[in-house]
């Protein structure tokens, strides 16, 4: 079975080109207009997405070395995300299965990041409790088989993801700023001041970051510009070190509680070198196995949607030509009303 995926919820343009043993094509073009606006404009988005859907597509299979006809099934993106976004993917895949008279299937987009990981670990064992790090989510999901989930904690209000790319803004270090707070935050003291980590010691696994952006936000208005400069890489590291601690604590927890055999990590923030050390740290002392993905499957990519749309495809699943973008799409183990199975 080979699968086309497409990608298009937020700034990247991506399609790939995969089978069951192999990841053909994985191509992905970022939109870096965003950059001077501190965050993601969806006009802008929306746009530049009709614009490389199709160049995109082609580059993965003249990259596979695979032509239209031999596609057996399209995967792509209908939610969460931008809605605008969303759309164009959508409707390109629809025109595309149909023109070629083959199925197609609606992929979560964190359904997508879950696969994103087993495309790295295709013998995971189960239970896994997934971590699910993002600019729009923050999870805990024990995944018991494939196909299906248990959602045991989120946030109540802003993600981890968003939370590192608002307070990067804050600190003047641009968009997206999760990676420049990693490299900062290991040349500072995390020890160095002491930001909140909310929920850290309640028996609930939800999480919350709005009050630790408006911490870094306080403290740094107190400071001179010197100050700032001077204790800018300790101030990463204390904001770093207080997101994560939360994290991988109630993973930890829920790990035990839940009785699963492996801890996994899934999502944009899922590269961060300091949460993946802080997280193979935490399975190693609870004697479980740790997957991490490869960094080319952490941020948005088709490949991703392609494994997960396969999964799908292969049980018998299917999405009919009236499928709408869901911009709020929560993750359940089945389809939604609006889609078909077999």
């Amino acid at each position: 079975m080979i699968i086309l995926g497409i990608e298009s919820s937020c700034d990247e343009t991506s399609a790939a080109v995969i089978d069951e043993q192999k990841v053909y094509a994985n191509i992905i073009a970022s939109q870096m207009v965003h950059a001077q606006f501190g965050g993601v404009v969806p006009e802008l988005a929306s746009r530049a997405h009709l614009r490389k859907v199709a160049p995109i597509v082609q580059e993965a299979l003249q990259t596979a070395g695979k032509s239209i006809e031999d596609i057996d099934g399209i995967a792509v993106t209908h939610g969460p995300g931008l809605v605008g976004a969303l759309l164009v993917g959508l409707n390109f895949a629809k025109g595309l299965a149909l023109s070629r008279g083959i199925p197609f299937i609606g992929v979560n987009h964190m359904e997508g990041h879950i696969y994103g990981n087993l495309l790295t670990h295709p013998q995971a064992r189960f239970p896994i409790l997934f971590v699910i790090v993002s600019g729009g989510h923050t999870q805990l999901v024990v995944m018991r088989g494939h196909l299906q989930y248990e959602i045991i904690g989120s946030t109540r209000d802003d993600a981890v993801g968003e939370a590192f790319d608002k307070t990067a803004k804050t600190l003047g270090l641009g968009y997206p700023g999760g990676p420049e707070i990693d490299r900062l935050a290991k040349q500072g003291d995390p020890t160095k001041i002491r930001f909140p980590r909310a929920f850290l010691k309640d028996d609930h696994y939800d999480f919350s970051y709005s009050g630790l952006k408006t911490a870094v936000r306080t403290h740094i208005q107190k400071l001179t510009p010197e100050d700032l400069r001077e204790n800018l890489p300790s101030i990463c590291a204390a904001f770093q070190f207080a997101a994560i601690d939360v994290l991988v604590q109630k993973a930890s927890r829920a790990a035990r509680a839940y009785g699963v055999v492996a801890l996994a990590v899934a999502g944009g923030v899922a590269a961060n070198s300091y949460l993946r050390q802080r997280l193979e740290q935490s399975a190693d002392e609870n004697g479980l196995e740790f997957y991490k993905p490869e960094l080319e499957f952490c941020s948005d990519n088709a490949a991703m949607i392609a494994r997960a749309g396969m999964e799908r495809i292969k049980h018998g699943e299917s999405s009919n030509q009236s499928l709408n973008a869901f911009p709020s799409l929560k993750l359940t183990s089945f389809l939604s009303p609006s889609m078909v199975a077999r």
